[in-house]
């Protein structure tokens, strides 16, 4: 690798992840209010619009593309070969994708009548399995993590061979799609082998994100499917845009954080958000073509919301990183430390309550009262991962 990158954790960066996490259990618990304005929700797919809510997945991508320079930094710096870097990289992904395949067969595609047991009871099983597998085992010896790994290995066997799917019941599982994991796993792949095909170059990072726009526009364009070998492409327009997001984020945090460039602190925050400027062109110039769109994974939408984790990252870079005020993300820390197990937390409550045949209270999910309920859910939840870990329930791809 051509950069010269810490190997330390960037309180910056573990401020932003925070955030986003704290954001995105407040809007998705938000998502079944009823009577709140409809800035607070994501737009339909064909409205050419997007919300606040719209920004918060994009953002994920975003942190992801910050913390991978860090990330191959920091195994390079451990004496990792090329092959044991990438077979890491290959590792978490897979995880992901499996985390994220569990995940959608459990919102939708099942028959319950026909599975053996109730699937609230397949869910919770389900984050048991994953708890075994990527809990940080830091006290136990070797034979038993890798006894207590195997044995959450083959429970998602056996929910997989238990899972009944169709009319019908006699389907199994299937990637309907592969979930928000799942796409963030895509997205990191793809942009941990380009950083590393580039040499961590910054024209190279760039080149790279133009590379993700030709292959979203060939496959919208539709000529290369009559292309046998290039008909692949329009089924992936959508990881495409995805990892360009990714690429941002790399992008932002070479501009940061790597020290082979003498830069001074006011230059790199003009270039940041020159680079966020020239995001804002790029999604103008793109939205008469390609309208926004999430839910289509449109240019002008990943490009709105890159530039908008710019601006935001760059008033965090300068009001921790060098105006040293910081105090306030100590309570964003330990999600920011462990963020899936803070994404699944609420996952695990809501089967729990299937499970045992309640749920919250109606009136918390109407208008005002439910916004501030989705506010203290969110806040409880952060809340209860300070608590697991210090049970030492710490998830980790």
């Amino acid at each position: 690798m051509q950069n010269s990158l810490t190997t330390q954790r960037v309180l910056s960066i573990d401020a932003f992840r925070g955030i986003t996490i704290l954001v995105m259990i407040f809007v998705n618990e938000l998502a079944g209010v009823q009577g709140i304005p409809a800035w607070m929700k994501h737009v339909p797919a064909t409205a050419d619009a997007m919300t606040f809510v719209d920004v918060v997945f994009p953002a994920f991508l975003f942190i992801v593309g910050m913390s991978i320079p860090f990330a191959i930094a920091s195994r390079r710096a451990k004496g990792d070969s090329v092959g044991q870097l990438n077979a890491h990289i290959l590792f978490r992904t897979l995880g992901l994708l499996v985390l994220g395949f569990f995940m959608v067969n459990a919102e939708g595609g099942y028959n319950e009548a026909a599975m053996a047991i109730p699937l609230a009871l397949w869910s919770l099983l389900f984050y048991v399995g994953v708890i075994l597998i990527w809990n940080v085992y830091t006290s136990l010896s070797k034979p038993v993590v890798y006894t207590l790994r195997a044995t959450g290995a083959v429970l998602l066997l056996v929910l997989a061979w238990l899972y009944r799917g169709g009319e019908d019941g006699t389907g199994s599982m299937t990637p309907q799609w592969w979930g928000i994991l799942g796409l963030i796993g895509w997205a990191y792949l793809v942009a941990c082998l380009w950083y590393q095909l580039v040499r961590g170059k910054l024209a190279g990072i760039c080149a790279g994100i133009l590379l993700c726009l030709g292959l979203y526009i060939l496959g919208k364009a539709g000529v290369v499917s009559e292309v046998p070998v290039l008909g692949w492409i329009v089924g992936q327009m959508g990881h495409a845009i995805h990892t360009a997001i990714v690429l941002c984020g790399i992008t932002a945090s070479l501009i940061f954080f790597d020290r082979k460039h003498a830069h001074t602190n006011d230059r790199r925050l003009l270039e940041v958000l020159a680079f966020a400027l020239i995001l804002v062109a790029a999604a103008f110039l793109a939205r008469p073509y390609y309208k926004i769109s999430k839910i289509f994974a449109t240019p002008s939408w990943a490009f709105y919301s890159a530039a908008i984790c710019c601006v935001i990252f760059t008033f965090l870079y300068w009001l921790i990183d060098l105006k040293h005020v910081s105090r306030w993300t100590a309570f964003f820390k330990p999600a920011a430390s462990n963020p899936l197990l803070t994404y699944i937390i609420p996952f695990i409550l809501y089967a729990m309550l299937r499970l045992f045949h309640t749920h919250f209270p109606g009136f918390l999910y109407e208008g005002v009262v439910g916004i501030v309920w989705s506010m203290v859910f969110a806040v409880a939840v952060m809340a209860l991962v300070i608590g697991l870990n210090k049970l030492r329930i710490r998830l980790q791809l």
